[in-house]
């Protein structure tokens, strides 16, 4: 089973790269993120005569998460389903082929201890509740997404200009352990030790053609799984060309 997530940043200016990635890679499950459009502006159809079916939580011009899989995506669900008054389309659950995928997309935080960086870590709290409350710390999950979070300093092309900033800071950092304390993995980490490998950078700056970039996409799969992962990578090349999201596609296999 192949299992990845990409930001997608727009999914009516990418929809051919999509396509393209999608025929060139053959997920099983991929997890997209900033759909930026409703779901009525999803490209369903395209999808389906490429094999694939879709779970959508769609956003007008903002956010917006999906799951594409091979298999239909059982049991979905939109939005944390908690008390919190959320209009923000940020997480979507489906189960395909008996593993439950979440797909996320955490906000950003804009600045430290701005608004939208305490809703960033209320929402990372909710997501552990999330967990908690649905069952999901044994049995084989998959988190995958834009975290909006680089867990170490060998996750970052330069840590000394990012050190203090929304995706890289003591609290956030702390967020991620929370994460793997509940039981979760960081698949890429399994595979690959060594730093330089990132999945954004800044469209400003040549930022990728300096690989001066973040790794703050991530698949975190259960200790259950994690076993079974025999591989894990990022997607460099679907970085290049014209018009690129500015995130690559993180893949993990599963045995």
């Amino acid at each position: 089973m192949l299992i990845a997530t990409w930001n997608i940043n727009s999914i009516r200016a990418r929809e051919t790269r999509l396509l393209d990635w999608l025929q060139s890679r053959q997920p099983d499950v991929l997890c997209i993120q900033e759909l930026k459009a409703p779901e009525q502006e999803f490209p369903f159809e395209s999808l389906q005569q490429y094999g694939y079916y879709a779970a959508v939580f769609g956003q007008k011009t903002y956010n917006g998460v999906a799951i594409l899989a091979r298999s239909e995506p059982e049991d979905v669900e939109s939005g944390f389903g908690d008390d919190t008054d959320d209009v923000q389309a940020r997480f979507i659950a489906a189960t395909v082929d008996g593993v439950r995928i979440l797909s996320t997309y955490v906000p950003n935080g804009e600045r430290v201890r701005s608004e939208k960086y305490i809703y960033k870590i209320n929402w990372l709290y909710r997501l552990r509740t999330y967990l908690k409350d649905h069952t999901l710390l044994t049995g084989p999950v998959a988190i995958c997404g834009d975290l909006n979070i680089a867990p170490e300093e060998r996750d970052i092309a330069n840590p000394d200009a990012w050190e203090g900033s929304v995706l890289f800071n003591p609290d956030v950092r702390a967020e991620f352990r929370s994460l793997l304390s509940m039981g979760f993995m960081d698949t890429f980490r399994l595979h690959e030790a060594e730093s330089g490998y990132y999945s954004w950078w800044d469209y400003r700056n040549r930022g990728f053609e300096r690989n001066d970039g973040l790794r703050i996409d991530h698949i975190l799969v259960s200790r259950e799984l994690s076993p079974q992962c025999t591989a894990a990578r990022i997607d460099r090349e679907a970085r290049e060309g014209e018009k690129p999201s500015d995130h690559a596609p993180v893949l993990a296999v599963f045995d």
